[in-house]
């Protein structure tokens, strides 16, 4: 939204979800979109659903073309045919890829070398509308689902806006989506933060990053919850270390190295609960960790 205002096009409304309660004290609290439209003297409306009265107030703000990002209603068809140019919606995927809730997360949890953004027309289905611009990211070996949305989010302000000219100029078209590698990116439970560390190394290293910053890996240490909020694969070589998996079996002057099932880990960050994030070694300094059981 923010690229938009700062470009030559004009947005003539914003949609929004309503306030919501947050945070510890459950304070009534805008939508990040709501704080920047606000700060840019534009029309909002926050409808808790998207009824008659929503598609009257669109109606109103004569809007050429509705872009939608992460909004979280669906559309009725009224609304998603109200412009004249349509409805486009930004997709953080290569689609057909990654549809559905999690895409970033997803990807980073099956060890995708890139992403993407995918600009599309909406249709009824789930991210199955045709393709009208997709533009692809690198993924890094220490990305994390905050780097990458971060990243994703300004490659997908460029493709908007780059689309943008090419629909109002008639130059741009869209293309059916490709019917073969559909995946869907589900939405992430809490439940899929906990360690197993019967996996190799190299899948706790995506789930460190793909959690991170929600809702964190987490391992159990004495008794209590472990969050692990950064790690990286061990380069060097433990095949002859005989521990269980789980089992701390060094400790480095900027990590603690955990046996997995296949390799080993070295946590860099981790937090225990009611405390604030510490570097690994920091929190070996005060124990003897080495033999200690994760999870």
């Amino acid at each position: 939204m923010q690229a938009l205002v700062d470009s030559r096009h004009e947005v003539v409304g914003v949609f929004t979800r309503p306030d919501r309660p947050r945070g510890r004290g459950l304070q009534m609290t805008a939508s990040a979109v709501k704080t920047a439209a606000l700060a840019a003297g534009l029309p909002i409306a926050a409808p808790a659903m998207l009824g008659d009265a929503a598609l009257a107030q669109l109606k109103t703000w004569r809007a050429d073309v509705l872009v939608v990002v992460a909004y979280g209603l669906i559309l009725p068809p009224p609304m998603l045919h109200a412009a004249p140019l349509g409805s486009v919606n930004i997709h953080a995927s290569l689609l057909p890829r990654w549809r559905g809730a999690a895409p970033i997360q997803r990807a980073l949890l099956a060890g995708d070398p890139s992403t993407g953004i995918t600009l599309m027309r909406m249709a009824a289905g789930v991210d199955t509308g045709p393709i009208l611009l997709q533009r692809p990211l690198a993924i890094g070996p220490a990305d994390t689902s905050g780097s990458l949305h971060d990243a994703l989010a300004k490659l997908g302000a460029r493709t908007l806006l780059e689309a943008l000219d090419g629909l109002a100029s008639g130059a741009l078209h869209a293309t059916p989506q490709a019917p073969d590698g559909v995946s869907y990116a589900h939405k992430i439970a809490k439940s899929e933060a906990r360690i197993d560390w019967q996996r190799s190394a190299s899948e706790i290293d995506r789930q460190v990053r793909a959690f991170n910053p929600w809702p964190i890996a987490e391992t159990r240490f004495e008794d209590a919850q472990l969050r692990v909020l950064a790690a990286r694969i061990d380069a060097a070589d433990g095949a002859a270390t005989a521990a269980v998996p789980g089992t701390v079996v060094g400790v480095a002057t900027d990590a603690v190295i955990v046996k997995c099932g296949e390799g080993r880990l070295a946590m860099t960050l981790v937090q225990r609960p009611g405390r604030r994030a510490v570097a690994a070694r920091e929190f070996a300094a005060s124990r003897d960790l080495l033999g200690e059981r994760l999870g």
